[in-house]
């Protein structure tokens, strides 16, 4: 029998040898720890020191009080909060029943509806706020048949309305996912006793299930709660400026890199993301979620009584139909001519599409040139830094992880911003060229933003890799370094993709950055220029074209990736079962 492997989050056994380290290892560390520094922590400081000082350099406060005096600025930092809790609150009633559903009850579709129910996550919210307009505007689809059949319209994408119709259809599948994950690993004998007990229905989700999945929850929640707050790109294609992250783009864009007022709203926005995680993890801190027998017997499925399967059924069909709306919208958009006051598009046409290739490969060239680096440098840190806190006690590894985390609570407008500022004046070596005015800087952008989701990716499979195989390597006369380069990185593959995938999907889609960093259109990737034709009426047209293409990029790899691993387990498994 095989050893245990290392559980999630603890640090692999390690042999005598294992439990050194060479200067060749703290050189690696020492090197990730500056790129860390360099291009996520000192941009970050950056941002928070030009908030709290004087052009001198002395401690104030005073910025915060000429912020709070603005109308405006009190007026966005309410709206702010407003969009995002009211976005957290719809997006629950959304995603907690139909989690309860598709993991406690037994009907057919399930695996398609949670397939399709995490859909939104491929598009970014910016791109499909200006097909919803078409169909949910006040003079959309939707409202002129609802005018034509029962005489009211619903003005859902109108000003903060809009946005939070568009962010909740968008980031609603954080919260299903992470809540459905908790759901199955509820211990079937926590609700047989509860049931004995004569709990049923709605009290016994209240008082025994959903608090046992509180952990998925409130995981789900903060991380809606943190990408709808900072979010950038949705407010600006639905002209809603009122709001903290527009606020600080406009302030920097018109005014300046020097205006203080754009720096507080960057510190206000670092100071909620952090609070929202930390809030997070200090409301389940002290609370006992753990079963006795957890990984025993997940709850059996029910079945549905008819009339349940009537409600369940249609609040399915509709939360789906809402789900692939955007989708649909932009398809349509992206083949329309003329759409305008009519259910559907007047005239149909591949033009947009032409365009697109005739005047936008530079776009594409750039997002798969910037994007596929940045993806390659976040698993090539993100092995190493896995390895290093996974098999090796260098001094200080565990701040490697904690530095690389701290990116998914920066918004990307206060990077952006960050870079504006501390790489103003500087040069790339040997070329002379400014650093602002390359494509470097998106590479380095892209990479310190999306290194988390890498990292965990390569955490993962690292736990995954026992010891003993790179030990047996050593054994056989490969020194370490061959070890881990014809050992551990094969058996590491799946999740090594897995990381490049997802750090590469998610950063063809960035809008906060991509906007602040563009310095001419000869360098810009796809996002922008998506953004750019989105910002006109003639415009949309090739604008949902380009992002048609975006998605089909990103669904075609993460098709690709998920074949890829299912073909090495599969291949794995052979092997395991040769004599």
């Amino acid at each position: 029998m095989s050893a245990p492997l290392a559980a999630p989050g603890a640090v692999a056994p390690l042999n005598a040898e294992a439990g050194r380290w060479s200067a060749g290892q703290a050189a690696v560390a020492l090197a990730i720890a500056a790129f860390l520094l360099a291009f996520l922590i000192w941009p970050v400081l950056t941002v928070i020191r030009v908030a709290v000082t004087e052009p001198d350099g002395s401690l104030t406060l005073s910025h915060f009080g000429s912020f709070f005096q603005l109308s405006l600025m009190r007026e966005s930092f309410a709206n702010s909060l407003y969009v995002a809790g009211m976005t957290v609150v719809l997006a629950t009633l959304i995603a907690v029943p139909l989690a309860y559903i598709t993991v406690r009850f037994r009907f057919r579709g399930a695996i398609l509806i949670q397939t399709l129910g995490v859909l939104p996550l491929i598009m970014p919210a910016f791109m499909g706020a200006a097909a919803m307009q078409l169909l949910f505007g006040r003079s959309g689809s939707v409202n002129q048949l609802l005018g034509q059949w029962f005489g009211f319209t619903l003005p859902i994408m109108e000003g903060l309305k809009g946005v939070i119709f568009v962010e909740t259809l968008h980031y609603f599948p954080f919260i299903l996912l992470n809540l459905s994950a908790a759901l199955a690993n509820i211990d079937s004998a926590m609700e047989e006793s509860a049931q004995n007990l004569g709990a049923s229905g709605w009290r016994l989700f209240r008082r025994i299930v959903f608090p046992l999945a509180l952990p998925g929850y409130v995981a789900g929640a903060s991380l809606v709660f943190i990408k709808v707050f900072d979010d950038l790109g949705t407010p600006l294609v639905l002209n809603v400026t009122n709001m903290l992250a527009p606020q600080a783009y406009l302030r920097v864009t018109s005014i300046g890199i020097e205006d203080p007022i754009g720096y507080v709203i960057c510190f206000i926005l670092v100071g909620f993301s952090i609070a929202a995680m930390a809030g997070s993890a200090a409301f389940l801190r002290g609370r006992d979620f753990a079963t006795l027998q957890r990984g025993a017997a997940a709850a059996p499925r029910r079945d549905l009584r008819p009339w349940q399967a009537v409600l369940a059924y249609g609040w399915i069909v509709g939360v789906l139909l809402l789900v692939l709306s955007p989708h649909l919208g932009i398809l349509m958009l992206s083949l329309s001519k003329v759409w305008s006051f009519t259910l559907v598009p007047e005239i149909w046409t591949l033009d947009n599409y032409s365009v697109v290739f005739r005047d936008s490969t530079r776009m594409i060239t750039n997002t798969f040139l910037y994007c596929g680096l940045a993806a390659l440098l976040d698993v090539v840190i993100g092995t190493a830094i896995a390895y290093l806190v996974l098999r090796t006690r260098v001094p200080g590894r565990q701040w490697l992880d904690h530095m690389a985390t701290v990116a998914l609570a920066m918004p990307g407008v206060v990077l952006g911003i960050g870079y504006l500022r501390t790489f103003r004046d500087t040069e790339i070596p040997f070329t002379g060229e400014a650093l602002l005015g390359s494509w470097l800087i998106f590479v380095l952008a892209y990479t310190v933003r999306r290194l988390p989701y890498a990292l965990r990716s390569c955490n993962a499979a690292l736990q995954q890799v026992h010891l003993s195989l790179e030990e047996a390597a050593q054994n056989l006369g490969a020194s370490r370094a061959r070890a881990i380069w014809r050992v551990v990185v094969p058996l590491m593959a799946g999740g090594i993709l897995a990381g490049f995938v997802t750090s590469f999907i998610t950063a063809a889609v960035e809008i906060s950055e991509t906007i602040l960093l563009t310095s001419r259109e000869s360098l810009a990737p796809m996002s922008y220029g998506i953004y750019l034709y989105m910002q006109s009426i003639a415009g949309r047209g090739p604008g949902a074209a380009l992002g048609v293409v975006a998605i089909v990029m990103v669904a075609l790899g993460t098709y690709l990736s998920h074949r890829f691993v299912a073909a090495r387990h599969a291949q794995q498994f052979m092997k395991g079962q040769r004599p």
